[in-house]
């Protein structure tokens, strides 16, 4: 989602984003794909010495007895889980019955841009926020207009987005919103005031966020 891809936006009543449901995270029929850095629980049914939790490293491999490295990255869990059980049974392991379960996820990012220091994609670990994404980009830059910062959601089958103001959030006069896997960050005043000019002249000094359901163009 991009500025330049709508031509309006339809205000909102509400205080902040919705927050994405499960759906939204994770669009129905796009299975998961293990990536490096994620925590994966492996059972083998009776073999309690080889059931284990295990984290892919940087390349997205994991190690795993009598078999040694295995190439997880890019396999679903069902897909990981029937490479095991091929390669346990050449180790002589009689019938063996893997099942792999995602615990962890650091694959699961958001996408930083605009005036901050380093843009790009960060894991969304646990509970982040808009201000410490932001500080995961190393901050702002000097060009930077704090007080016109947007966040692009998909909720609820609509493109949502937010304008905030990081001056604001610091200052305490509105909570700091909470940040989900696929939320886009732009940190750039012309972006903001072309997609906000009409609701900007009514809101000059903004110090509660502006929601609004993005509209295509026809």
């Amino acid at each position: 989602m991009a500025p330049g891809e709508y031509a309006t936006v339809q205000p909102l009543a509400t205080t902040g984003l919705p927050n994405p449901t499960r759906s939204d995270l994770q669009p129905e029929g796009r299975p998961y794909l293990v990536g490096p850095f994620d925590k994966l629980r492996i059972e083998v049914y009776g073999i309690d010495e080889l059931t284990r939790e295990v984290q892919a490293d940087s390349s997205g491999q994991i190690a795993f007895p009598l078999i040694g490295v295995v190439e997880a990255s890019g396999k679903t869990p069902a897909e990981l889980a029937r490479e095991i059980t091929s390669r346990l049974r050449e180790r002589h392991v009689r019938d063996p019955q893997v099942t792999v379960n995602l615990t962890e996820s650091v694959n699961q990012v958001v996408t930083v841009d605009g005036e901050v220091r380093q843009p790009g994609q960060y894991p969304v670990v646990g509970r982040m926020t808009l201000v410490r994404a932001i500080a995961a980009a190393r901050g702002t830059t000097e060009f930077s207009r704090q007080n016109n910062v947007l966040i692009f959601r998909q909720a609820g089958g609509q493109h949502l987005v937010g304008l905030y103001n990081l001056q604001a959030i610091r200052r305490g006069l509105y909570d700091d919103p909470e940040i989900y896997p696929n939320d886009v960050i732009v940190v750039d005043e012309d972006r903001a005031r072309r997609l906000f000019q009409n609701l900007l002249q009514l809101a000059p000094t903004l110090t509660a966020p502006l929601i609004a359901v993005l509209q295509n163009r026809n």
